[in-house]
């Protein structure tokens, strides 16, 4: 059976993992719209978690299977429809992602000074379509909308010294304009309470432990939450106890004459109302909120506006409210309204032959472990039906070979996965000379002339 996985990220590769280990005849093709693969391995996870990137190794090992291709540089549903592939394979799985940020929906969050937290985390991580953002970093406080792990991420990011920053793989333009950035608070606002927050324990611990940068959190809001929490499952009362334990703590005495140190806090039961622009109207100044009280208790709480509002001063308004799946192709159903494929264990509904995982499967939530099972989950639907006859394997499908004359046909030349090792390489060597793990390149055009595109 010939199988063919669209998109490179962890959903991708762990389909393809599951599948090759557990048929022994199975041959995977893995496209991917950009010339380097990983997804939100390379492009998501901070550069000061080199540990998270890890899993690499495992991709790396998967795609070096003889019975394993990668093809980059091919969009599919542009290059490549899905019932082209449809006809050249036997299951094909769509493990694409979420390549869009949900929106504020609120006055002026289209102005300058405001950036989707999708943005401005493929900016620092050299997503090539976010190289030439420029975030103007020169206001004093930013705040961003958002509770969960990747706003810790981009506080963090925005309050590290930069010798921490400059031993990771950031790219060089990000670490420049870092430099000279102004911000020193960042505040990390939320629609709901202390006990709805989504981030984790280990994320927020680095942040509290973040040097040169004092953590701010108001006691008041935790009032009574010890009572709450007693009864919590472990991970949600230990991380409420940190949080309790870091607002009663005593503020370190700064000395005099002391530059004034960076800081972050938590605000909570806050919605956003309108981003106010500057006097000239040319960018943002501030934010209202509107303050909220929670209905309904634990994480099905429902912030409700009471009426009150607060402006907030800020020069950058960094939107971390969540992920959205766009749909790839008008031949694949897709639910505009969850963001995601309908789907059953993984197969598209209505479509036999057609599968998803990942992100675009269960909508854009969890870590690589999370998307790890559920890839898995999917490719057990896709054996399943390979053992029980519902996919007919008796025609032979190219594969490949019909793509690639199509491909030929529209002027596309895929990547091999030995030729993104040669741009691995040279980032490898370009980070060398200059103390880091690698220095990305941002721009296609260069990663495909390294490679004699």
């Amino acid at each position: 059976p010939r199988v063919c996985v669209v998109g490179s990220g962890p959903a991708g590769f762990y389909t393809a993992q599951h599948i090759l280990k557990h048929h022994g005849g199975a041959l995977v093709d893995i496209y991917e719209k950009l010339p380097v693969p990983f997804g939100l391995v390379r492009f998501g996870v901070a550069p000061d978690h080199p540990e998270v990137k890890n899993v690499i190794n495992t991709f790396t090992q998967t795609a070096r299977s003889e019975r394993c291709a990668y093809y980059g540089n091919v969009t599919v549903g542009r290059d490549v429809t899905v019932p082209e592939l449809r006809q050249a394979y036997h299951a094909v799985v769509l493990s694409y992602g979420a390549e869009d940020n949900r929106v504020l929906g609120i006055p002026g969050e289209n102005l300058p000074g405001v950036y989707s937290a999708r943005a401005f985390v493929g900016w620092y991580n050299g997503l090539p379509e976010n190289r030439d953002l420029k975030p103007d970093l020169s206001c004093e406080t930013a705040l961003i909308l958002g509770h969960g792990n990747v706003a810790l991420d981009i506080a963090r990011i925005l309050l590290s010294p930069l010798q921490l920053l400059r031993k990771t793989d950031i790219t060089d333009s990000s670490l420049a304009a870092l430099a000279c950035s102004k911000v020193k608070h960042v505040w990390l606002v939320g629609r709901r309470g202390p006990l709805q927050v989504a981030f984790t324990i280990k994320e927020l611990r680095e942040m509290i432990n973040l040097p040169g940068a004092r953590a701010v959190l108001d006691p008041a809001d935790f009032t009574g939450l010890e009572n709450a929490v007693k009864d919590a499952p472990r991970p949600r009362k230990r991380l409420t106890e940190l949080m309790i334990k870091t607002a009663l703590e005593k503020p370190v005495e700064v000395q005099a004459g002391a530059a004034a140190p960076r800081a972050w806090g938590l605000k909570f039961q806050r919605s956003p109302q309108e981003v106010l622009p500057s006097a000239d109207g040319r960018r943002a100044r501030g934010i209202r909120l509107a303050l909220t009280r929670l209905e309904g208790s634990g994480d099905s709480a429902k912030a409700v506006p009471t009426g009150d509002v607060e402006e907030l001063e800020c020069g950058l308004v960094l939107s971390s409210i969540g992920y959205r799946s766009l749909p790839l192709d008008p031949a694949v159903p897709f639910d505009s309204q969850r963001g995601v494929i309908p789907n059953s264990s993984g197969r598209v509904e209505g479509v036999p032959g057609l599968y998803c995982s990942g992100w675009v499967k269960r909508g854009p939530t969890g870590v690589i472990i999370t998307t790890m099972n559920d890839s898995f989950d999917t490719a057990q639907s896709v054996l399943e039906d390979l053992q029980g006859g519902v996919l007919d394997i008796a025609p032979s499908r190219e594969g490949f070979g019909v793509v690639e004359s199509i491909l030929r046909s529209r002027g596309v030349r895929p990547v091999s996965f030995s030729d993104w090792e040669k741009i691995d390489a040279a980032e490898v060597a370009r980070g060398k000379a200059a103390g880091k793990p690698r220095e990305k390149i941002v721009d296609p055009t260069e990663m495909l002339r390294i490679i004699g595109h």
